[in-house]
């Protein structure tokens, strides 16, 4: 078998392999222009026929439905919203999984490790390797090349994948069960959505009590309650008022919903991530699924009569 694999390797280079990308907006779009401008041949679907336009324009081909992107790609890569389209897209009518030619599926979307298990086992079946690979580094470090990568897939899956993932940006293999790398994902955004949500309560506290926000935020981050949201979100969409920084609200809520739940599944006690839920429900209801999640801060600031402006 390890002759086989390294044969059809050599035969089916990384270089000469079509490529397949189902969901190119935010992300997506992105990362298919990283492989187009490495060179390699890309197939894209999306229902956004503007989205898939600018990469036909850049290089890629068309697809018109899921299916026939793996019937002309060796490797397809996801980046889509939620587990229920995922779901639809690669088992559902015209979906990936009755395409003739993929044998490699790698999903970027974060979906939650019981979504993530249903995929592998289906597409097993199908003697399609399924590899959970959820990213982490916003629109930014897609186009850069500086996502985190978190993979979990067999071994063998993973060696084939690696060099390929590594255009993308940093790989870290979770394990080879199915969902392991979907659990890292949503620790991961649960942990940036809590850091936003106390560092809102903690700096409109200051701001009501007549403190600058700005020098707020230099106290902090030179010492121990500095984290993402007070170096990164705040400065670049919270004072500005532009509550811009390019991950929806729906999005969030949806990724610490799904981490309360496989947190609650596995008997582990998540009191706090429960709040930063209810939060993330609260800012979801006000401003909307598309609203950017830093609006948390507007919930507060509502609350408090205050704006943290600076």
């Amino acid at each position: 078998m390890r002759r086989q694999r390294r044969q059809s390797m050599k035969g089916n280079s990384m270089d000469s392999m079509v490529y397949g990308f189902v969901g190119v907006g935010r992300m997506g779009a992105p990362m298919t222009r990283r492989l187009l401008s490495a060179g390699r041949q890309v197939v894209v679907h999306d229902l956004a026929a503007d989205a898939v336009e600018a990469l036909v324009a850049g290089g890629a081909r068309k697809a018109e439905t899921p299916q026939a992107v793996a019937d002309q790609a060796d490797v397809v890569f996801l980046s889509l919203p939620n587990p229920e389209i995922v779901q639809a897209v690669a088992l559902g009518p015209e979906g990936l999984a009755g395409g003739k030619r993929a044998r490699h599926i790698v999903d970027f979307s974060t979906i939650g490790p019981r979504a993530a298990k249903i995929l592998a086992a289906a597409f097993q079946q199908r003697q399609v390797a399924y590899i959970d690979a959820p990213v982490s580094g916003g629109v930014k470090g897609a186009t850069e090349g500086m996502l985190a990568v978190m993979v979990s897939c067999p071994n063998a899956a993973y060696a084939f994948i690696e060099p390929i993932l590594k255009r993308f940006g940093k790989v870290f293999h979770l394990g080879e069960g199915a969902g392991q790398a979907q659990t890292m994902k949503l620790a991961n955004n649960l942990l940036a959505a809590a850091a936003l949500a106390v560092s809102a309560e903690a700096v409109v506290m200051g701001v009501k009590a007549g403190i600058d926000p700005k020098v707020m935020l230099d106290v902090i981050n030179s010492g121990s309650g500095r984290n993402s949201a007070t170096q990164d979100k705040f400065p670049r969409a919270v004072l500005p008022g532009t509550f811009d920084f390019g991950f929806a609200t729906g999005l969030s809520y949806k990724d610490v919903r799904l981490c309360v739940d496989e947190s609650e599944s596995l008997g582990v006690p998540m009191v706090v991530g429960a709040a930063v839920r209810e939060m993330l429900a609260v800012t979801n209801a006000i401003y909307g699924a598309d609203s950017d999640f830093t609006s948390i801060v507007r919930v507060v600031e509502s609350w408090a009569g205050v704006e943290v402006r600076g």
